[in-house]
């Protein structure tokens, strides 16, 4: 066998070696990595943004979350939640825009959404009967309408540790396999 030989030969199987590796890679990385069902099912936050962001034909923004130990109703009486000893009222108030699209029932429609922190930590919302704004998105005494943006209270009870720590809220939507993370 020439030197020429030699070398054509242990070019092809260089190059043949580096196609394989790099269809490895690819294949491993678009399973694991690129799959938007696994990464939506482990809880991961799919995008982070400081809004408007547009889910499911509804526009969220985060105007404020602040902490307090006590909610009170528009007569000044406190209103009851499911509040240990040790933890914090955040009342998260954001702005958000029924689109074209979504169907309104009864001028409402299904809205939620959660607090997280930038430890992973996820508390679900609390409703708060009585609150001057309106803390789910299906009430009867402040209908939403289609293009108008309106102003919404979600209510979450955290530990005092996990305020500092505190991002914003998370939406999502199962159908597009979407988690955001909104900050304000």
């Amino acid at each position: 066998m020439t030197a020429l030989n030699r070398t054509v030969r242990m070019a092809a199987q260089i190059s043949l070696l580096l196609s394989l590796a790099s269809s490895s890679v690819y294949l491993l990385e678009k399973t694991y990595l690129g799959d938007e069902e696994t990464v939506y099912k482990e809880g991961n936050i799919s995008e982070v943004a400081k809004g408007p962001v547009t889910i499911e034909h509804v526009e969220w923004k985060l105007d404020s979350l602040k902490a307090s130990t006590t909610l009170v109703d528009d007569e000044g009486e406190e209103i009851s939640l499911d509040k240990p000893a040790g933890s914090v009222i955040i009342v998260a108030t954001a702005t958000l825009t029924p689109l074209d699209g979504l169907y309104l029932k009864d001028g409402g429609f299904s809205c939620k959404a959660d607090l997280r922190d930038d430890r992973g930590n996820v508390w679900e919302g609390q409703s708060a009967y009585g609150y001057a704004l309106p803390t789910y998105c299906a009430d009867t005494d402040h209908p939403w309408k289609r293009n108008k943006p309106g102003k919404l209270a979600q209510i979450f009870v955290v530990p005092k540790s996990a305020v500092p720590h505190l991002t914003g809220i998370q939406v999502e939507s199962l159908e597009e396999r979407r988690r955001v993370l909104i900050t304000g």
